[in-house]
C-alpha cells in the first residue's frame, strides 16, 4: 500500500502547486503579453488536469481484487497516464498555434521585473517537485508518477525558455518569445506521444520484455526435475504480469510430486521478479 500512498502525495502535491502558478502565470502573462508566460499558464492549468488524474488513477488502482476484476484494478494508472499524455498533446497542439500565430503577428513582450521573479519561483518549484516525484518513480515505478515527473520536467525546461525570451524583451528582441514558444510546443509533442505509447502498450496487454522471459526460463531449469520450458505466455495487469507456461517433466513421478514441483517454481518466481503478480503452471509429463 505504500506504492499508493506515495502516489497519493505525488498528485496532491502537484496540484495544490500547479493551481498557484496557473494564476500567477496567466495574471503577469496577459498584462504584460508575454505569448510564452501564457502558454506556460495553460500548461500549468493541464498540469492541475494531470494530477487530478494522478490522484483519481492511483485511488482506482489501489482497490483490492474482487469477483469482477480477478488481478485487481492496476490497469487503472495506465488508463489515466493515458489521459494525462492527451491533455499533454491538446495542450502542445495549442501552445504550437498560438506561438506561429504570435511570430506571424509580431507581438511585442513587455519586459517586466515580475515575469522575471514568476518565471524563477516558477523553475525554482518545478525543480523541487521534479527531484521529488523522480526519486518516488524510481522507487515505486509507478507510471503515473512518470507521468508527473515528466510534466514537472517539461516545466521547468519550458519556464528556462520563458526567462530566456523576456530577458530578450528587455533588449527589444521580441521574436524570441514566440520562437521559445514554439520549440517548447514540439518538446510537448514528443513527451506526450511517449507517454501515450508507453500506456497505450499496457491496455494492449503487452507482454514480458524477452530478457525478462529468458531470465524466468533459466531460473525454471535450474530445477534439475524440469526437462523442458515451453509455451511461456505473458499478460500485463498493471504494472505487473500474470504468466503461463508449460513445464515437462518424467511422466513417472507421482501426481503430488509433479504439482511439488510446479508450486515450488511459482513460489521461487515471484519471489525473484518484482513484476510478477500471479504464475500458472500446466504440466507436461514425457517419457524420460
Amino acid at each position: 500500500m505504500e506504492r499508493f500512498q506515495v502516489t497519493k502525495k505525488v498528485g496532491i502535491l502537484g496540484l495544490l502547486a500547479n493551481i498557484i502558478l496557473f494564476f500567477m502565470k496567466m495574471i503577469v502573462g496577459i498584462f504584460f503579453k508575454s505569448q510564452a508566460m501564457i502558454a506556460d499558464g495553460f500548461n500549468s492549468i493541464g498540469d492541475v488536469f494531470a494530477s487530478l488524474m494522478t490522484f483519481i488513477g492511483n485511488k482506482i488502482a489501489s482497490s483490492e481484487s474482487d469477483e469482477d476484476h480477478n488481478f485487481g484494478h492496476g490497469k487503472a494508472e495506465y488508463i489515466f497516464s493515458m489521459f494525462i499524455s492527451m491533455s499533454i498533446l491538446v495542450i502542445a497542439i495549442k501552445l504550437l498555434y498560438d506561438s506561429v500565430m504570435s511570430l506571424i503577428n509580431g507581438n511585442q513582450v513587455i519586459f517586466s521585473i515580475s515575469l522575471l521573479l514568476v518565471s524563477i519561483i516558477t523553475i525554482i518549484i518545478k525543480l523541487g517537485l521534479y527531484l521529488y516525484t523522480k526519486k518516488m518513480y524510481l522507487k515505486e515505478n509507478n507510471i503515473l508518477i512518470k507521468g508527473a515527473m515528466l510534466d514537472h520536467r517539461n516545466d521547468m525546461f519550458l519556464t528556462t525558455g520563458v526567462l530566456i525570451s523576456i530577458i530578450f524583451s528587455r533588449f527589444e528582441i521580441y521574436f524570441v518569445d514566440a520562437i521559445v514558444g514554439l520549440l517548447i510546443s514540439i518538446w510537448f509533442l514528443m513527451s506526450g506521444v511517449k507517454l501515450f505509447k508507453e500506456s497505450y502498450n499496457v491496455l494492449m496487454d503487452i507482454s514480458l520484455d524477452l530478457n525478462t522471459k529468458n531470465q524466468i526460463i533459466k531460473t525454471i531449469l535450474k530445477n534439475k526435475n524440469v526437462l523442458q520450458v515451453s509455451d511461456v505466455h505473458s499478460v500485463s495487469v498493471g504494472y505487473k504480469f500474470v504468466i503461463v507456461l508449460t513445464i515437462s517433466v518424467d511422466g513417472n513421478l507421482s501426481t503430488f510430486k509433479s504439482h511439488k514441483i510446479a508450486s515450488s517454481i511459482e513460489n521461487k518466481i515471484l519471489n525473484k521478479f518484482d513484476n510478477i503478480k500471479e504464475v500458472f503452471i500446466h504440466i507436461h509429463p514425457v517419457d524420460k
